[in-house]
């Protein structure tokens, strides 16, 4: 099952975000409405520094298990970094970014992934 890989690696992700006080963490499942990805992961930061220790605490979550981004652009100070895991996109935005984009509402048709810390999807 390759989607049980990448959902993985989203929850992992979505935590260690969310470890960060990532605001408002979306995921959503795009696998039915996109051929890019999987999963969009979507969170915010309140400061350029704040998206930028989310992004890290993401990026060193995964390299504990040898995973790491196919491609990654944007700079905290541009309110927008975005991690490409192939199967998972992290998109970490300043929060004003973030509204101007919308890309929950551009991905309206894909259902969200239920996420927590509760939850341990290691």
């Amino acid at each position: 099952m390759a989607g049980s890989s990448a959902e993985r690696k989203v929850r992992r992700a979505a935590r260690a975000a969310l470890d960060k006080t990532a605001i408002d963490l979306t995921v959503l499942d795009v696998q039915r409405v996109s051929s890019v990805t999987d999963y969009f992961l979507v969170c915010s930061g309140r400061s350029a520094p704040h998206v930028k220790t989310i992004a890290e605490a993401i990026r060193e979550e995964l390299k504990t298990e040898g995973v790491r981004p196919l491609h990654a652009e944007g700079q905290p100070e541009s309110g927008w970094v975005l991690l490409d895991y192939g199967d998972v996109l992290m998109h970490v935005f300043l929060e004003d970014t973030r509204a101007y984009y919308a890309l929950e509402r551009l991905w309206g048709d894909a259902p969200l992934l239920s996420v927590s810390t509760a939850e341990d999807g290691a």
